[in-house]
């Protein structure tokens, strides 16, 4: 076990290294280049070349990646080009607010999607299976931004009960989890309707295996056939699965950001491209890569924990 997690790690550094330089390579593959993206078109030649010489873009290229690895490496993520502000604490003050959400998310989803994957299987082709499958289709049509929007109109505006905008203060645990509820629920129904198909559909194939009706034909309790035969093995497509959704809640909890006005890194990110801060971009980009690969890892290192017979080799 000890061995599987330091390999999957050291497999891991090579692949997140690829991703910072592919960010790399394509902040300064803009048209014009970055300091053009920055001051505009019409920008004067002698304003351009100074602003490349303060970015250190007049450097060889390859210069200029080993000046941003070896500051990536410090923890030096740059200074915006905005205020002229350095970039890491501002990305250590919004980044608790983004894994706040996207985790109890992820945590709702499946705390929902599980259960009612497993119902909705049970009952195949019933009218509770029609209900869970609609809901579930819904759930993963429906933009995140436009969900968020009906949970506001809902919940904040005809109702009252939460309130529309901000996210209260983060060491007010009662406050901060207030305007915590609707994002998260809004985030949270997508990731449950995406849980509960895969679920059902693990569910449905794991079913009819022959293991599962030997058990039967033995006596066992059906609750036992279920949860300590049938579950366990569907449980791990549906680990795999959790991880790319995962993925994808990390991309909608920008637009959540945006709706419901948080802070966070989506909020951080569209304001360095409205602003045309490059560097805040490129921060912002590798941090969400790091989530990224983060959670890859995750999802490797927890198919043994749900079932031991998978063997780390």
């Amino acid at each position: 076990m000890i061995q599987y997690v330091i390999r999957r790690i050291l497999i891991s550094i090579p692949i997140l290294l690829t991703v910072v330089t592919l960010i790399f390579l394509l902040m300064r593959s803009m048209p014009g280049g970055p300091a053009v993206a920055v001051l505009g078109d019409y920008a004067s030649k002698e304003a351009i070349e100074t602003l490349e010489k303060e970015m250190g873009l007049d450097k060889p290229l390859w210069v200029q990646y080993l000046d941003f690895l070896g500051n990536l490496i410090r923890g030096d993520l740059g200074k915006s080009m905005i205020n002229g502000l350095p970039i890491a604490p501002e990305v250590a003050r919004v980044l608790p607010y983004t894994l706040q959400l996207t985790c109890s998310a992820l945590l709702l989803g499946i705390i929902l999607g599980i259960p009612l994957g497993i119902f909705t299987a049970l009952r195949r082709n019933a009218l509770y299976d029609y209900l869970g499958r609609t809901f579930s289709l819904a759930g993963v049509s429906i933009p995140a931004f436009f969900l968020g929007i009906l949970m506001m109109l809902v919940f904040s505006i005809r109702l009252d009960l939460f309130p529309v905008l901000g996210a209260g203060d983060i060491l007010n645990l009662w406050d901060n989890l207030y305007h915590l509820f609707l994002p998260t629920l809004t985030l949270g129904l997508m990731m449950t309707a995406y849980i509960t198909r895969t679920t059902r559909s693990s569910m449905l194939n794991v079913l009819q295996e022959e293991y599962v009706r030997t058990a039967r034909a033995k006596g066992l309790r059906e609750r036992l056939v279920i949860y300590g035969h049938a579950l366990r093995n569907a449980l791990i497509p549906v680990t795999a699965f959790v991880g790319v959704y995962a993925i994808v809640l990390i991309g909608n909890s920008v637009l959540v950001e945006i709706v419901f006005s948080r802070p966070g890194l989506g909020k951080m990110m569209i304001g360095a491209i409205k602003q045309r801060d490059y560097i805040t971009l490129q921060s912002v980009m590798m941090i969400y890569a790091s989530l990224v690969v983060l959670i890859n890892l995750l999802v490797d290192l927890s198919y043994g924990l749900i079932d031991p017979r998978v063997k780390y080799e």
